[in-house]
């Protein structure tokens, strides 16, 4: 297996070597084999990569796609542009958690940017970062000089990230991860406090240390907008906060938010992912451990652990009503995408990416049996206390939405209706 030398991108890891406290979630058993990376069913250094940032380039070496420079972000603009990523995803991390720490800084955030397969990272004055979902490999790397060129490339940068990306943090397997840290004053994370690692099963009390947070959620309260002192964050001074004025220049950013509506899709989709790629690989790999993460993959899919919201939860970006247009919808207009922000994050708990490329390219040996106990769930066969959280009504709303976006599912899907 090739070495890294330690580059870190796009969703908060934290530097190699810092001995960081990371809480484990529920229904995540720590697996234990670690896949071999060059091994012929998996070949993850291989030519051939099936990801949005190779066409990309593939597009601009051929001369058919175009990237735009301007004095302010350099290429960010257009790459977001021809990625399809909205501007009002925008989140900052002002933690010293990537390969560009020495630019990072409380007054100067990281900014990062996503759609449901691709993550963008800008530093000013920096490279752009780009994390992708490669359909059989995972996480795959990227990197882009800020220069004006007339040729830009963007290059595969897997060897140099992989030390933080293909940890137990990640499932073992190449993939994302948002961390919430300690941050002092010029955005180090303090060690000695450790971290969270973060998803829709993280109670809104440990997300987003070293982050900032635009969007208001009531008495709730998180570890955004804040210096630490020790383990010790102000949450009150962090808390619904709408502008970010005191606390950098807004004009530095394409866009003034870092929207809690795109932090809270920002941390389920990155856990999904890692699990879908789990899946993937063990099928693959005839792993006896299969079975486990297949259940765990539903369970989060199905949102089962999900930690509620206890007072409506509003950004301050078009982010939410630009995510929902995106459906697919029902006959009776129901999406994956339409957010609850009352009591929990979606108004119907089954994830968006499973219409993921990801998912659809699942081999049969993980496709099958997800799609089964995904089933034996929503059509109410199973009544396990691991999914109590669904209600009847929760169950049939998913059946029937799913049933009418996603052509590709099992036939037995509509004898449960």
């Amino acid at each position: 297996m090739a070495k890294h030398s330690g580059m870190k991108l796009i969703t908060g890891t934290v530097l190699l070597g810092l001995a960081l406290l990371v809480v484990t979630l529920p229904a995540q058993p720590p697996p234990q084999f670690i896949p071999r990376l060059d091994d012929s069913r998996i070949l993850y250094y291989g030519a051939g990569n099936h990801d949005l940032v190779s066409e990309l380039q593939h597009r601009l070496e051929a001369g058919t796609a175009h990237l735009d420079y301007n004095e302010k972000w350099g290429y960010l603009e257009s790459v977001l542009k021809e990625l399809k990523i909205p501007l009002s995803s925008q989140t900052l991390v002002f933690s010293k958690t990537s390969l560009q720490l020495s630019r990072i800084s409380p007054e100067h955030p990281r900014a990062l940017y996503f759609s449901d397969e691709v993550y963008v990272g800008m530093v000013r004055g920096g490279l752009l970062e780009f994390v992708v979902v490669d359909r059989e490999k995972g996480a795959v790397f990227y990197v882009m000089e800020q220069k004006k060129t007339p040729s830009p490339k963007i290059i595969r940068k897997n060897e140099e990230c992989l030390s933080c990306h293909f940890t137990v943090n990640t499932m073992r397997i190449p993939g994302f991860l948002t961390r919430s840290v300690y941050p002092s004053g010029t955005g180090e994370p303090i060690m000695e406090a450790g971290a969270y690692l973060t998803d829709h099963r993280s109670p809104l009390s440990q997300r987003w240390g070293g982050w900032y947070v635009t969007g208001t959620h009531g008495a709730a309260r998180h570890l955004g907008n804040s210096i630490a002192s020790g383990r010790k964050i102000d949450s009150e001074r962090g808390a619904n906060i709408t502008d970010l004025k005191k606390f950098i220049n807004p004009a530095q950013y394409p866009v003034p938010s870092s929207d809690i509506v795109a932090l809270m899709v920002l941390n389920h989709q990155v856990q999904m992912h890692n699990l879908i790629t789990r899946l993937s690989y063990e099928a693959r790999l005839g792993r006896p451990e299969f079975p486990a993460t297949v259940e765990a993959t539903v369970r989060y899919l199905l949102f089962a652990d999900e930690a509620r919201l206890s007072e409506r939860t509003a950004g301050t970006s078009p982010f939410r009503a630009e995510f929902e247009k995106m459906g697919p919808t029902d006959s009776q207009g129901r999406s994956l995408r339409q957010f609850d922000l009352e009591s929990r994050l979606f108004r119907y708990p089954c994830s968006f990416l499973i219409y993921s490329e990801a998912v659809d390219a699942l081999p049969p040996e993980a496709k099958d049996p997800l799609f089964m106990r995904l089933w034996e769930v929503l059509s109410g066969k199973d009544q396990s206390p691991a999914y109590k959280s669904l209600t009847p009504q929760d169950r049939r709303a998913i059946l029937e939405i799913l049933i009418a976006t996603k052509p590709s599912l099992p036939p037995y899907f509509r004898q449960a209706l």
